[in-house]
């Protein structure tokens, strides 16, 4: 079996990520943190507001003739998320939003990969934010350049099912429920 040990790598999320999925044809290979990025998008009074997430660690075993075997495990460190302003970065680091004292992590792991054509895969599995845990499905394009791949996805989560932005932060009339999180994750074989 071929397998790929990813290490830093987000989000997704809030996760995210999340939230990758299958290799193609290589034995072992290392996410190019430089080149890689894993964000989420909100809406506050129907303005986008992107942040990053910084650190993150990710662990993906994949055989692509046998997806179902596969598994993917990502950790990520809610205080690193970058909203570009020092001030908005601590406010989402505060028991309102990410409570990172308390929940310092935002989890992903796979229960299933499946093929979905093509390029695609689709994968399965519990999203935790702020200790609350979600089922989800993760749709992932794998393309590939020589010894590079390179992995996207977009996931939407509503951010009230993570208690994320509590308190006054709940009235999604201000921040909308639906929240983003993407991902573009460069791999090269080592």
């Amino acid at each position: 079996m071929k397998h790929v040990k990813f290490s830093r790598w987000l989000v997704a999320g809030v996760s995210a990520a999340s939230l990758v999925a299958a290799v193609s044809a290589f034995a072992q290979a290392q996410v190019d943190t430089a080149k890689s990025t894993v964000t989420a998008t909100s809406r506050q009074m129907n303005v986008p507001v992107d942040g990053k997430f910084k650190k993150f660690t990710a662990t993906l075993d994949f055989d692509p003739a046998k997806p179902a075997a596969g598994n993917a495990s990502i950790n990520i460190d809610t205080a690193s998320y970058d909203l570009g302003d020092d001030s908005y970065n601590k406010q989402a680091q505060d028991k309102d939003w990410f409570d990172v004292a308390h929940f310092p992590n935002a989890t992903f792991a796979s229960t299933s990969i499946a093929p979905a054509g093509g390029n695609k895969f689709n994968v399965a599995g519990k999203l935790t934010i702020k200790g609350k845990s979600q089922n989800v499905t993760v749709p992932v394009t794998v393309t590939q350049q020589g010894a590079t791949q390179t992995f996207d996805g977009a996931l939407p989560i509503k951010r009230t099912q993570f208690d994320v932005g509590s308190g006054e932060w709940k009235d999604t009339s201000v921040v909308a429920d639906e929240v983003v999180i993407k991902f573009h994750l460069v791999a090269v074989k080592k």
